[in-house]
């Protein structure tokens, strides 16, 4: 698989459009469906581990108002900025999930539209990730394509990398990790036409 540079340019992009992204997403909120269901199946005041949280809306805020605690993780100090602003008094850490090492679990973690930003590589790399962060019973929702392959979308002009593995492999690294898998909904007309993985870390 040939591999695009814009793949290494996304925390860039996304810092210095970082107001911009904030202004679109914070009342943008197609995707309430899968938020709305991770965030019932969580037991009051749940930790939630949030990778590529952004700038905490409208994900983070939803959660944030069910009662839940977040530890938001992302590589731009510019949307960690404004999750600083907007919810002090949760935890906002700037990190790249690649190499996440926070030695805490979580009762839920969340990978929500930044995990298909990451090369194939770099995905398979993330499940381990994944497993330490999760307590046992956890949930974990992402986000990938709907196949495997690579896609460039646009924002603000500049191009935008996804990469997605196909649906086997990501049953196959769910299970060897110790997931199951709740749900899979590919390309969901309700939500945005994203493709949703939920599971749970098996006790």
């Amino acid at each position: 698989m040939s591999h695009h540079p814009s793949a290494d340019q996304i925390i860039d992009l996304y810092d210095r459009h970082a107001s911009t992204w904030n202004t679109l997403r914070a009342n943008h909120f197609t995707d309430r469906k899968w938020i709305e269901r991770f965030g019932a199946l969580l037991q009051p005041s749940a930790t939630v581990l949030d990778l590529g949280c952004g700038s905490g809306q409208p994900v983070a805020r939803y959660l944030v108002d069910t009662g839940a605690s977040i530890v938001g993780v992302d590589s731009s100090v510019r949307m960690l900025a404004l999750c600083s602003t907007h919810y002090p008094a949760q935890e906002w850490i700037h990190a790249d999930m690649r190499t996440l090492a926070l030695n805490r679990q979580f009762d839920a973690i969340l990978a929500w539209n930044s995990f298909f930003h990451l090369k194939p590589a770099d995905q398979r790399q993330m499940f381990p990730i994944f497993r330490r962060h999760a307590a046992p019973g956890a949930l974990l929702m992402f986000t990938s394509g709907p196949s495997h392959g690579e896609a460039l979308g646009v924002f603000e002009g500049e191009t935008l990398y996804h990469a997605s593995l196909d649906a086997q492999e990501y049953r196959t690294q769910l299970h060897v990790h110790g997931f199951e898998v709740l749900d899979h909904v590919v390309e969901d007309a309700e939500c945005g036409g994203l493709t949703v993985w939920l599971g749970r870390r098996l006790p």
